[in-house]
């Protein structure tokens, strides 16, 4: 982790994974500073006040801001749960606004069940996605058991992708982002790694998606999320800093 998050607590306990972090990996003691932030909120520098065997007390000096999350969300089918965890940290890390995960006519039914899919345990790799990015704003996760289901919440934007392997899929990165803001956020979906139905490709052609391509290589789910997020940011100007 690049950032330590807390709320309104300024003391951690021996047998909290951040007090183990900060003695252990940063191998930190009293009058040492390491930068921390506060969860949806502004960042800034801790100072170790009491360090020992019943745990570490701080102060808290705000240096920044809470950096604003990107215009993206993210529609994902359910993947495999150990695939799930990277793909909840990785789409965190690069700021997605929101995640929505949704069951797919072809995808494995238990995978939305697994401990992994249980929304406090994803809402920590979510967290973890943050602090090892260094930035303290959380995207918002939101589970869905449909297509059906995902696409009633996202069905008055305007600009909305779903990738899929189609001849009229067209290349992501040719795609204009430029009406793409905080107030018009990108809608980009990605199927489970059996891909669409033919009924789910009509729901998302109903819905007004535009059908793009990363390339002819088949990907595993995770990894043509954490692309496409990329690809996006890249060709709407969002690689850079936010302010």
């Amino acid at each position: 982790m690049n950032i330590v998050f807390f709320e309104s607590e300024r003391e951690i306990s021996p047998s909290d994974e951040r007090y183990q972090h900060i003695t252990r990996v940063l191998k930190k003691s009293v009058g040492d500073t390491f930068c921390s932030g506060i969860k949806n909120g502004p960042e800034g520098i801790a100072h170790i006040t009491r360090l020992d065997d019943s745990g570490l007390s701080f102060d808290f000096e705000e240096r920044g801001p809470m950096r604003p999350l990107h215009p993206i969300r993210m529609i994902v089918g359910f993947p495999r749960p150990i695939q799930l965890r990277r793909l909840l940290r990785d789409l965190s890390s690069l700021g997605a606004s929101e995640i929505m995960l949704a069951g797919t006519d072809l995808g494995e039914k238990s995978y939305r069940d697994s401990r992994l899919a249980n929304p406090e345990v994803a809402r920590k790799n979510i967290i973890d996605g943050c602090m090892q990015a260094g930035a303290t704003a959380i995207p918002e996760l939101f589970m869905y058991a449909s297509v059906d289901q995902v696409l009633a919440r996202v069905h008055e934007l305007p600009v909305k992708i779903v990738l899929d392997v189609s001849p009229q899929a067209v290349p992501l990165a040719s795609i204009d982002f430029s009406g793409v803001s905080d107030q018009c956020p990108l809608v980009l979906a990605i199927g489970s790694e059996r891909g669409w139905t033919e009924r789910e490709r009509g729901l998302f052609n109903d819905a007004g998606f535009t059908v793009c391509s990363l390339g002819n290589r088949i990907l595993r789910t995770e990894t043509a999320a954490t692309a496409a997020l990329a690809v996006a940011l890249a060709c709407t100007g969002n690689m850079e800093e936010r302010k």
